[in-house]
């Protein structure tokens, strides 16, 4: 089946600058940001960086460095979401609302004083195979009764294609669901997800699987049958293999840090926290891919943290690793999971199975040319845009979990089934950090049933 159409929306290139004549005050504030909104699309707020005089008469070179080549904001669109643009009768608009001083600059509320508002219309008509560049340099903004500009705001906005692969889980993953293809409205079965509950003397996930649990900083092996209830005390063993329609495993989530309370508490805590490892199979073993780590954060939230790392393809005893993703999600009501490299250093192959090279610069989310500061990106794989899973909430009696892939990111079945794989873990994680006072579904209580692949 071929990839979902989706179009990015990439806002960057930030800088404010005033008249040298301006004695404003405003002009001395070193704390300037900006309100994004597109309709129908939650606000994104960003600082701005404001440029000095020196600063400003340097900023005419363009290869000067003070003008920001960061991301501020992105907005993902699906198909239906670029149709509905692209049909419109009306143009629909990019709106930058721009503020100088107060804590808005910190947390995106706040009392700042608004300097002016700029409108880009965006058409994505032209949006088809390649990048379009809709905005790009100085716009006057705050304009007096004399009709000259308080200041000069720079911005580029550009517009990307960036097709994925989406896939659906058939149901919870505890249920061992079917996982489909899905384009519109159609959808053909792919994968097949099998959940089980380890034995915990049965360790023979690989050599490089031991390898690296035993160069971490926490000893899940001495762990195991360590507490007098372990029902009650920890979750463990759990696992999810992932395969493919003629039945071979083509990849794995393996819970090999417990789920365990903290101390006089019922949650997981953030410097004890669990963890799975992400598989994918190499020469009749499992070799490592992926480590999720996950915990429940501090009382009075409802706040799954998490972080993601990338385990480097290396030789070395101890397995160097990247984090590509670090946040936290709402235990109650879910959302999503997102791998976005847009805006941070890029990572290295990590797979002979990792796909393409991008050495023109063109792939998903590069800001390559002038434009964006150069293409510096040439010899990594994971960048811009990678991955993406909904998550369930404790509110929802029954979730399907959807993936989203960048397209450049899969290049063989294992590929797809790595990323399936890690949405699997992270949809689980929400139930292995549920407080330990609250019983869990019976089909994560299951104590006789173990898996071998």
């Amino acid at each position: 089946m071929d990839p979902c159409p989706f179009v990015r929306i990439l806002i960057g290139n930030l800088a404010l600058k005033f008249p040298p004549a301006s004695r404003s005050a405003v002009s001395n504030s070193n704390s300037c940001y900006c309100k994004i909104k597109l309709k129908n699309f939650p606000t994104q707020v960003s600082t701005i960086p404001l440029l000095h005089q020196q600063q400003q008469q340097q900023s005419q070179n363009p290869e000067n460095s003070y003008l920001s080549n960061s991301l501020a904001a992105c907005f993902n669109l699906d198909k239906s979401q670029i149709d509905k643009i692209s049909e419109s009768q009306s143009p629909t608009c990019l709106s930058i609302e721009i503020y100088c001083g107060g804590k808005g600059a910190l947390c995106g509320f706040g009392d700042g004083k608004f300097l002016g508002k700029v409108t880009v219309p965006i058409d994505l008509k032209k949006v088809d195979s390649r990048p379009c560049v809709i905005q790009n340099g100085w716009i006057g903004i705050g304009g007096n009764k004399r009709g000259s500009s308080m200041a000069e705001f720079n911005l580029c906005v550009r517009a990307e294609p960036d097709p994925r692969y989406v896939f659906q889980f058939g149901g919870e993953p505890e249920c061992s669901p079917q996982i489909f293809q899905v384009q519109g409205s159609v959808k053909q079965a792919v994968f097949t997800c099998k959940f089980g509950l380890r034995n915990p003397a049965d360790r023979n996930l690989g050599q490089r699987q031991s390898m690296l649990e035993t160069s971490t900083s926490r000893n899940w092996l001495s762990s195991l049958g360590s507490d007098k209830d372990p029902v009650a005390k920890e979750r463990k063993g759990w696992t999810v293999t992932i395969h493919d329609l003629s039945g071979s495993p083509v990849a794995m989530a393996s819970m090999v840090t417990p789920f365990v309370p903290s101390p006089g508490s019922d949650r997981v805590s953030r410097s004890n926290p669990g963890a799975w490892l992400i598989l994918r199979p190499s020469l009749g073993t499992w070799k490592p891919w992926g480590r999720l780590e996950a915990w429940r954060e501090q009382p009075n939230t409802n706040e799954l943290g998490y972080r993601f790392e990338l385990i480097h393809d290396t030789i070395t005893a101890t397995p160097t690793t990247t984090t590509l993703s670090n946040s936290a999600i709402s235990t109650k009501s879910g959302g999503k999971f997102t791998i976005d490299t847009t805006n941070s250093v890029a990572t290295p192959v990590c797979s002979p199975h990792s796909s393409c090279d991008f050495g023109s610069g063109s792939g998903s989310g590069s800001w390559s040319g002038s434009e964006f500061g150069g293409g510096i990106f040439s010899q990594f794989v994971y960048r811009g845009f990678v991955m993406s899973s909904t998550v369930k909430g404790s509110k929802e009696k029954m979730s399907r979990s959807e993936v989203e892939i960048g397209v450049q990111h899969v290049n063989c079945t294992e590929d797809a089934a790595a990323f399936v794989a890690l949405a699997a873990a992270m949809d689980l994680s929400i139930d292995a950090c549920r407080l330990f006072s609250h019983k869990l579904r019976k089909e994560l209580r299951q104590k006789s049933q173990s898996f071998v692949v």
